[in-house]
């Protein structure tokens, strides 16, 4: 601890020490190999001319014990000298940095040939490795330069995870673990005692930054929430102390958590102790939950019961005699030995630097001592080796060095680094690389039993051991009390032990003083849609509300929102859910009655039609539109109009694979019979000599073999479908507050084949339609048909965009204002002008009537070919020369019931022919009636 005796140094007075203190003040002791060190002896500089703050730290002074442990082994680098050179970064970047360029300066000096210059007997071997620093911001520069070497630097107490990036700090290592675990560890006993209201404090600096920083994303991860989120220095100036306490004061949150060192916390703990706050408590980082500066008695009343993380303490085997038997005189190369001495026994050494500064009156005087004073009979906390944690840190630090450099010295010949000792020691070439690397593949067990050795960050892993801050009962001292331990390297769960019982709050209670606290983070955010709060009460469903709520009123924010379950919502306050609503094209809403009326309306007329079309069965009219299929087209219009109603009402899976097919198959069918009927007429009418091949096969049955062929190509096209990908019932949840009930088609492609299918047979049925425009009224409705196709065409075009816009309930109902739409047309266009003639104009619906348009049409067509003939005739005498004077007639008489006009009765009136003109000709028509009939017609 002789670092002790150079950091231990001081504890001391409150006097200000002489410029004298520095870097160039250092512990030196000559060897074969040098390792350098690093320790803040001093804590910060106080003006320009370089004078240091007397605020130093107890920290354990193991680097020179172990050093010279190694020297006297026999088994460990034999007949070799370990040398040191220890500087004081008095905590600050630019003394550690001024100490690292004497380290470097050295290396770079012995990479040159001196001798043919001078005599250098008294060379300086090169420092092949460094042992600090203590702080992670003085660390962080330091590694930065001494990467640029391959200098390795084991840092005993650097704990920030931005030093384990190998990329940019490369020589680096440490052992002690990353702070990456103990802002986990931290949250981790935060959340078993169930507090979620802290404040966050750390050092502004490359060790409070990332720690605090990891910090708060454990705490997001467990719902704590952070009210005050503060960064200190220790070069805060009063005021900012102060507005720093006064916020602390005003919070609301007891815990404060503070990732910092002890030297950044002494001022914020100096003024809370000044102000007597003492309703906080305290949880501590490893950087100053042992910290001689901040564990004083004066202290004690803010601190007491503070939770701290601290190193698994070591065992150092002799540690203890050998501070006991420190003294100044033996020790003359180190002058912290004896700056530390002065300030322990309160006295001057002889030709001491202080001594001079008192007689000059600069210091106040003291008595002389001799250095053989008895270390033992003044009470120091540097004699406390019981709970060693940084020193331990430290002798592990130099006995890795030391067993990398036996690894090198002792290695196979041939296959080493080098062959011979004494060629690694004068070798030019700097060594400190090849210890670097042996340091990296490091693993051994020391003498104590512990496995030493660095991970693929350079970092050395290890257990926190979790303390509390007691107070003595003798003497009103800091006790550290081990309450529990958190292990990182154990599964989840298992990480964190904590002996409650141990536990001391403030120093006085046993039981917890620190009561949970709504976590608001500042602002109060309501939950999201679809959550509720439930922080007290206990879910439990009301069955007449059908709402869920809580069994205990809510008077307080609540930490955590609920998901409400999949068919309920929150409500506006996001204090309850409720059911969602379940919409589909229901039968008692108003528009699933609109559609309801009109789908019986079209089931009633078309049952009307049917019944007229039987009780005038043998009429001219009825027989002349194909009786038969007209039954069957009424027929499948009633199925289209009733196809409809599937799709109203609650779907289910089976109504939902039956209502396309069931549409599908009606409109084919209906269809169907309208093509096989037009094209009947059609070809009739267009033959010139009708045969019986004709008639055969246009034949009753033949036909309906056709309507069934048309429609059993449908009903295929259902099968696959529905076998393939069967529709079934869904739940669209989209909306927010409300559930649709659909049906999920199972396959869009089938429905599209359906729907296509059925538009071919309908472009077909146009197209014949169109072709039979010309043919008498009775036989066909060509006109009609083709508008009822027309009508056809434009829904279901009309129809695709609509049912892909949609979405929910209105997608049924889309569907059925198409099958509707269509099905009216259909019927309407076809059968309501007959039905008309039959009801009102029975005049129009007689043998004669039919004959009478039959004849008309045969006689337009003969006209057409006469007009043609005598055209083609005159072209050909006008070519010839030839021409007559006047054109040829022609003319047509047909006789009624068999008899001509001369067997009509003398007393009848006249018949009016009616004449046709073509051309010069004329072509007259004779048509003969009874005058009975005659006047039924008119």
């Amino acid at each position: 601890m002789m670092f002790l005796l150079g950091y231990c140094l001081l504890l001391l007075g409150s006097g200000q020490l002489s410029s004298s203190y520095g870097p160039y003040q250092r512990a030196q002791k000559t060897g074969d190999i040098l390792l350098g060190g690093l320790f803040p002896i001093h804590f910060g500089v106080a003006s320009k001319d370089q004078d240091l703050a007397a605020r130093p730290e107890s920290t354990q002074c193991a680097m020179i014990f172990a050093i010279d442990e190694i020297n006297n082994s026999s088994s460990l680098l034999p007949n070799i000298t370990l040398g040191y050179r220890i500087f004081d970064t008095c905590n600050t970047v630019s003394k550690a940095l001024e100490a690292t360029l004497s380290f470097v300066a050295q290396n770079k000096i012995d990479s040159i040939n001196l001798d043919e210059f001078c005599n250098c007997t008294d060379h300086i071997p090169s420092t092949i490795a460094v042992v600090g620093a203590s702080g992670s911001s003085v660390s962080t520069a330091v590694a930065n330069l001494l990467s640029l070497f391959y200098i390795p630097q084991i840092s005993y107490a650097s704990s920030s995870r931005l030093l384990s990036n190998k990329n940019q700090y490369k020589s680096f290592m440490r052992t002690i673990p990353t702070d990456e675990y103990q802002a986990t560890a931290m949250a981790d006993i935060i959340a078993h005692f169930q507090w979620n209201w802290v404040i966050a404090v750390a050092s502004d600096d490359e060790y409070g930054r990332p720690g605090i920083e990891k910090f708060e994303k454990e705490t997001e991860e467990r719902d704590i929430c952070i009210h005050l989120n503060e960064f200190i220095s220790q070069y805060f100036e009063d005021h900012e102390i102060q507005a720093l306490v006064d916020r602390i004061q005003n919070s609301t949150a007891k815990v404060i958590v503070v990732f910092a060192s002890g030297p950044d916390v002494e001022p914020l703990i100096k003024e809370m102790a000044r102000r007597n706050i003492t309703d906080r408590l305290w949880m501590a980082s490893e950087a100053w939950a042992s910290s001689s500066l901040i564990a004083r008695p004066e202290y004690l009343d803010v601190m007491a019961g503070t939770i701290g993380f601290a190193l698994k303490p070591g065992h150092i085997p002799g540690f203890r005699e050998f501070l006991q038997r420190v003294r100044p005189t033996e020790l003359s190369h180190n002058e912290f030995t004896r700056e530390f001495w002065e300030e322990t026994f309160n006295c001057y050494l002889e030709e001491s630097l202080r001594l001079q500064e008192s007689e000059n009156g600069t210091r106040s005087p003291r008595p002389l001592c001799s250095g053989d004073e008895d270390i033992t009979s003044v009470e120091t906390p540097y004699l406390d080796y019981t709970h060693l944690r940084i020193s331990y840190n430290v002798y592990m630090a130099v006995h890795a060095i030391a067993q990398a450099l036996q690894d090198i010295l002792t290695c196979t010949p041939g296959r080493g680094l080098f062959a011979n000792y004494s060629l690694f020691i004068h070798t030019k070439l700097s060594p400190a690389p090849q210890v670097l690397k042996q340091l990296r593949h490091l693993d051994y067990i020391d003498s104590i039993g512990e496995r030493v050795h660095f991970d693929e960050n350079a970092d050395m892993w290890g257990n926190y051991t979790i303390i509390n801050w007691h107070r003595s009962k003798e003497d009103a001292s800091v006790v550290f009390e081990q309450i529990g331990y958190y292990n990182m390297h154990i599964k989840k769960g298992a990480k964190l032990y904590i002996d409650k019982a141990k536990i001391l709050w403030n120093g006085h209670s046993t039981e917890g003083i620190i009561d949970s606290e709504p976590t608001c983070c500042f602002e109060c955010t309501e939950c999201s849609d679809g959550e509720y709060s439930n922080h007290k009460g206990i879910d439990s469903w009301d069955t007449e509300l059908h709402t869920y709520h809580l069994t205990s009123p809510i008077d307080t924010d609540a930490s955590v929102c609920t998901k409400c379950p999949h068919n309920s919502w929150s409500n506006g306050n996001h204090t309850f859910c409720f059911l969602k609503e379940i919409e589909f094209l229901s039968w008692t809403e108003p528009f699933g009655i609109a559609l309801t009326i009109f789908a019986v309306l079209g089931v009633v007329l078309t049952g009307f039609v049917m019944g007229v079309f039987v009780r005038f069965r043998n009429t001219p009219i009825v027989k002349a539109t194909n009786r038969e299929l007209s039954y069957l087209l009424l027929f499948s219009l009633v199925c289209c109009f009733s196809s409809s109603l599937i799709f109203i009402g609650e779907p289910q899976d089976w109504t939902c694979r039956l209502r396309q097919p069931a549409f599908g198959i009606s409109f084919v069918l209906c269809i169907s019979c309208i093509l096989v009927k037009t094209n009947r007429v059609l070809l009739v009418f267009e033959a010139k000599i009708p045969t019986s091949l004709h008639r055969k096969w246009w034949g009753l049955n033949l036909q309906f073999l056709l309507v069934f062929l048309c429609t059993f190509v449908q009903a295929m096209i259902c099968v696959v479908w529905l076998y393939n990908a069967p529709p079934a019932k869904s739940e669209n949840h989209d909306i927010d507050e409300i559930i649709f009930v659909t049906c999920n088609e199972g396959s869009m492609m089938a429905l599209g084949f359906l729907i296509g299918y059925t538009c071919l047979l309908a472009a077909i049925c146009f197209f014949f339609a169109f072709k039979s425009r010309k043919l008498p009224e009775n036989f066909t409705e060509a006109k009609f048909i083709t508008f009822s196709m027309l009508i056809f065409f434009i829904v279901w075009i009309s129809f695709i965009p609509a049912y892909f816009s949609t979405y929910g309930k209105f997608v049924s109902a889309v569907e059925v204002i198409a099958i509707l739409a269509s099905s009216f047309g259909l019927l309407a266009c076809l059968f309501f002008h007959k039905v008309y003639i039959i009801l009102f104009k029975p005049s129009r619906n007689t043998i004669e009537e039919v004959r009478c348009s039959t004849a008309a049409h045969a006689f337009k067509v003969a006209a057409k070919a006469t007009l043609k003939h005598s055209t083609a005739s005159r072209k050909r005498s006008g070519s010839t020369g030839g021409s007559s004077a006047s054109s040829p007639s022609s003319s047509i008489s047909l006789k009624a019931n068999g008899n001509d006009s001369e067997s009509m009765s003398a007393g009848q009136p006249r018949i009016h022919r009616p004449r046709v003109s073509f051309g010069s000709g004329t072509v007259t028509l004779s048509l003969s009636f009874d005058e009975s009939r005659r006047n039924s017609v008119m």
